[in-house]
């Protein structure tokens, strides 16, 4: 068999890492999933990065039934429909649209019948771009939770916690105000575990956490917030819970299903594919440097894979900002996937025989232009070579201008779904 190479190795990992994304492809999985048409009217209300291509799978799938209502999905991720309206709008801070998409989605489910039905299309980036802010708050308030949120290294489940309770539209009560129409939703998951409640922040879901818990995490996290919100936190106006709204929950495409897609591609290929999670979280430069610690011993001794193999992961890792290149100054550019990689380079130390890919299955990995990226044997001598200090772009979380240096980003584009992270390590044996 021919030797493991950079091409072949580059070239094995992008076929991966592009199986698992196909996997998740609206077009091929929506139809699967649908209920009965109703006897009254459908509507079809959603947010997410995969909206409008889920939308677009709806059309598709139900070409005779009368269908109306409107999606939110992130600018440059729609797709042409004729029935249902697409609205585009910020991610992931949220801008004038996301509130114009809630509001138009909160109106389209008013005055509804229980022979109506409203079909949900729910994907991960909506909690940012479908923003009802709570009673007190403005639009300003909420963007600058968000922001305090993703600067804080707070897990994805605890950012969705504090977000619903901020919000009139969040953590079921867009399922509250729908009642008493049955309300089916299609979820494509990219949170770990696979929890429906977390997913864009669960709108159409029973909201477990409680207002107890969100105070605990914005003082955990010492989360600089406006007056206003401080105030509704004050006040605890509970989410809707369970028993308080029906739920009829599908999901049609989850990071397990992307990663068994991945391993069933790297089998093709010749290489042993050993699944390591799909919920794996933790700050990305933590994870990296453990997923190296991994892939070398399997390269060396042989565990917990022996070579050609690959190891697979999935999750959703997270990034502490905290200071700019040369340890001052505001961060760089990059995102969680190629901090990841990033730090799994600097623990491998250009070790041979072992490459990785990561990337963020929606195509953007944080607000980049990058999918995520790879890494060779060569990786950091090639950034060095380029004027790039590979250990200062990490601790300045500039990640992504260090990977456009070496060449190494992988550029896909939207890919018009979102399961999340996809993580692949090949060991060539």
């Amino acid at each position: 068999m021919t030797a493991w190479n950079d091409s072949r190795a580059k070239d094995a990992l992008n076929r991966i890492f592009m199986a698992a994304v196909a996997s998740a492809d609206p077009a091929k999985v929506l139809q699967h999933h649908l209920p009965s048409p109703p006897k009254g009217r459908c509507v079809v209300v959603g947010a997410g990065k995969a909206s409008a291509a889920m939308a677009a799978a709806l059309e598709a799938a139900w070409p005779h039934v009368d269908l109306s209502g409107v999606v939110v999905t992130r600018y440059g991720h729609a797709v042409p429909t004729s029935r249902i309206e697409i609205i585009e709008a910020s991610h992931p801070v949220p801008d004038d649209k996301s509130a114009e998409a809630a509001k138009r989605i909160l109106a389209a489910v008013e005055g509804l019948t229980a022979e109506d039905m409203v079909i949900a299309l729910i994907s991960g980036g909506g909690s940012a771009l479908m923003v009802a802010p709570a009673e007190g708050m403005t639009l300003a308030d909420k963007m600058a939770v968000n922001r305090a949120l993703l600067a804080s290294g707070a897990t994805i489940s605890e950012m969705n916690a504090v977000r619903k309770h901020l919000s009139r539209i969040k953590g079921g009560r867009l399922a509250l105000a729908a009642k008493p129409a049955r309300v089916v939703s299609l979820l494509i998951s990219d949170v770990p575990g696979d929890d429906p409640s977390e997913i864009a922040s669960g709108p159409t879901v029973a909201d477990p956490s409680d207002i107890e818990t969100v105070r605990e995490i914005v003082s955990r996290y010492a989360l600089d917030l406006p007056e206003n919100v401080r105030k509704v936190l004050e006040k605890g106006e509970e989410t809707p819970k369970a028993g308080d709204i029906e739920e009829d929950i599908r999901l049609i495409a989850a990071p397990s299903l992307a990663l068994q897609a991945a391993a069933d591609e790297a089998v093709k290929l010749g290489l042993t594919p050993l699944i390591l999670g799909d919920s794996l979280e933790g700050e990305s430069k933590d994870v990296g440097a453990v997923m190296a610690g991994i892939a070398l011993s399997a390269s060396r001794k042989g565990l917990p894979v022996k070579g050609p193999a690959v190891l697979l992961s999935g999750g959703e890792t997270t990034v502490t900002l905290n200071r700019g290149v040369g340890g001052k100054g505001p961060a760089g550019k990059g995102g969680r996937n190629t901090e990841f990689l990033l730090s799994l380079a600097l623990t491998l130390k250009g070790a041979d025989g072992i490459w990785a890919i990561a990337g963020d299955s929606d195509g953007i990995d944080g607000v980049e232009d990058a999918a995520g990226a790879v890494v060779t044997p060569d990786t950091l001598a090639r950034m060095r070579a380029a004027g790039v200090d590979p250990r200062q772009s990490l601790v300045g979380h500039d990640s992504y201008t260090a990977f456009r240096a070496a060449g190494d980003l992988v550029v896909t584009g939207p890919t018009l779904t979102n399961v999340n992270d996809i993580r692949a390590i090949l060991i060539g044996g």
